[in-house]
């Protein structure tokens, strides 16, 4: 056994933990930092089997920008994770069902590129030039209308997800900067004339002194 067989062995042995903590952790903050450790395992596996481009875009685009994005939304919104583990089991079984499906399909589809004796051979131009290199060309080239297309349904999802979640919620108090900016002094204040009225003394208490006495009580 080689330094690289080891060192995949160990890499694939964190990542199915880290993958398992992930659907086990009580905690949702806890649960986003194990799919962090994921990212980086999968990552080092990647670079591992030299494909350098997809363990860079794995940890600059999920582990940089959208695990750090649901870390700080689960951290701010407070999920509370009692109310999801009710319901775990309820929706166990149809879960499972999507699950084995997504996997039956990604078989099918993954399975045929792993016969590696049909792989094409590349001359040795294009080896020298790299595989990040190689796969820029590839997509620039003759996949630059699907990338169009990906580029613009993740720009209709963005927007639709900001539409979703821009709601007034009616506990909030908030000012229209805009509002202020246009009042007027006669929209604040507003004053009137009006004749004083002066109310009359209500009448004075007897005082102790001048009370009258008691009965049975000789002055």
């Amino acid at each position: 056994m080689n330094l690289n067989t080891a060192l995949f062995y160990i890499f694939s042995a964190v990542l199915l933990f880290a993958s398992f903590r992930v659907i086990t952790a009580r905690s949702p903050v806890y649960a986003a930092l194990f799919l962090v450790l994921a990212f980086f395992t999968a990552a080092c596996v990647w670079m591992l089997l030299r494909a350098e481009f997809l363990a860079i875009v794995l940890v600059l685009v999920y582990v940089g920008a959208v695990m750090v994005l649901f870390l700080f939304v689960v951290m701010m919104l407070d999920v509370g994770s009692e109310a999801v583990r009710e319901s775990f089991w309820t929706h166990f079984p149809v879960a499972a069902l999507v699950g084995v499906v997504i996997a039956l399909e990604m078989a099918a589809v993954l399975l045929p590129g792993f016969n590696v004796h049909d792989a094409p051979v590349g001359d040795a131009a294009s080896l020298r030039l790299g595989n990040s290199k190689m796969l820029g060309i590839e997509v620039y080239t003759r996949y630059l209308y699907p990338l169009q297309i990906a580029a613009v349904l993740l720009l209709v999802a963005i927007i639709a997800a900001i539409a979703l979640t821009l709601r007034r919620r009616k506990d909030s108090k908030y000012q229209n900067p805009s509002d202020q900016v246009r009042v007027r002094a006669a929209d604040r204040v507003r004053l009137v004339q009006m004749k004083a009225e002066v109310e009359a003394p209500p009448p004075a208490l007897a005082t102790p002194a001048t009370a009258a006495p008691a009965a049975g009580v000789k002055p």
